[in-house]
């Protein structure tokens, strides 16, 4: 084998655990070595944790203005709780109401009137009734699948914090274009369907509060697209990362980094101040 400090050869039956050629102790040589290697390691992931940590801190509580981005990102799914429409049936023995909003739908699946529309859709009683209630509930499906996708480029914007904000903000005027379609289409069904004794078609707001919601959305989206939404990172974070993928890319040796790899006068001044303290409580100890 070699000495890991000179490289000199030492034979195998030399069992001495210092260099016969340099007197270092092997073992705690090779010890101190690797853990040299780990601070590097852990300097170079630790920024690019942080530098995670930072991006997540911009997409959501990185100023006021991404902060009520987040309230009316909830509040816009919380829209979808009042009724777009519904229908009201009538008749003997059969007294329910099937409402266009989360709470009427989950109520409709509980109550099993949801599973009954397309036996009620050939019924001559509730037919155009129903029919017409289709029509925004086709709507309101496409609004759904837009909350969704607002939803989730807000949760995984993080990674890309400019792309998923102009990707809310388009999607959000897509939503705003829909909502009024929907709200036409529900006062269009209410003035061309007629009641009868054993139906009745319901006019709904929810397509005017899912409006006011996306509207909202995009206008604090291009907001904060015009004034950026860029996070902060610590000094030599970025040098660190790029660092860190070449030597997972095998470009540069860890060995041939110095320890700390980077560091800035703010950090150098931190860790002079905690040597001195862990020398200076050596000393009291050796009072003691």
């Amino acid at each position: 084998m070699k000495c890991p400090k000179c490289g000199g050869e030492i034979p195998f039956y030399n069992l001495k655990p210092n260099c016969m050629h340099c007197g270092v102790n092997i073992m705690y040589y090779t010890q101190e070595e690797g853990l040299t290697r780990d601070a590097k390691r852990t300097e170079l992931e630790g920024a690019v944790a942080r530098m995670v940590i930072a991006r997540i801190k911009a997409q959501f509580i990185g100023s006021k203005l991404v902060i009520v981005r987040l309230v009316f990102s909830v509040l816009a799914v919380a829209a979808l709780l009042l009724p777009f429409a519904g229908v009201r049936y009538n008749a003997p023995l059969f007294h329910r109401e099937l409402s266009l909003g989360i709470i009427g739908l989950i109520q409709g699946f509980t109550n099993g009137l949801v599973m009954k529309v397309p036996q009620l859709l050939q019924s001559s009683l509730f037919a155009k009734q129903t029919a017409a209630a289709l029509v925004p509930a086709g709507f309101m499906v496409v609004i759904v699948l837009l909350d969704l996708l607002i939803a989730a480029a807000l949760l995984v914007g993080f990674i890309k914090l400019t792309e998923s904000a102009k990707f809310m903000k388009n999607t959000s005027l897509a939503g705003a274009i829909v909502s009024i379609a929907a709200q036409i289409a529900v006062f269009v069904m209410r003035f061309t369907t007629p009641d009868a004794e054993t139906a009745r078609f319901l006019t709904g707001y929810g397509a005017l509060a899912a409006l006011a919601m996306f509207l909202v959305l995009f206008f604090l989206n291009r907001a904060i697209l015009k004034k950026g939404i860029e996070p902060e990172f610590k000094e030599n974070d970025i040098k660190r990362r790029d660092l860190l993928k070449k030597v997972r890319a095998g470009e540069v040796d860890l060995d041939d980094l110095p320890l700390p790899v980077f560091e800035s006068e703010e950090e150098h001044e931190a860790r002079m101040k905690a040597l001195e303290e862990a020398l200076i409580a050596e000393e009291e100890g050796k009072e003691a």
